[in-house]
């Protein structure tokens, strides 16, 4: 592969694609926690408890997401042969 081309592959997955993908994960980890915190201690309602499924739910089904992300980007990396390209 034209090492230009590798290169700014690099750098796009450097400073935008990673940055994007862990903060999003982050958002799913805290989505998810804010429904374990919702679940636990408005235990008393119904409503604020289905609210706390919902979040830990949507949380899970998030980072599940940015895994699958890094595993794809891992796969085409993997199969294109890029070098210089670092996935967490």
């Amino acid at each position: 592969m034209n090492p230009q081309v590798t290169q700014v592959v690099a750098k796009i997955n450097q400073f935008i694609v990673n940055p994007i993908i862990g903060l999003l994960f982050a958002v799913a980890l805290i989505m998810f926690l804010w429904g374990v915190v919702e679940f636990i201690f408005r235990a008393d309602s119904d409503i604020a408890r289905e609210n706390g499924k919902r979040h830990m739910l949507w949380g899970i089904f998030g980072m599940f997401i940015m895994f699958a992300v890094f595993a794809i980007m891992r796969i085409i990396v993997d199969t294109f042969d890029i070098t210089g390209v670092r996935i967490p």
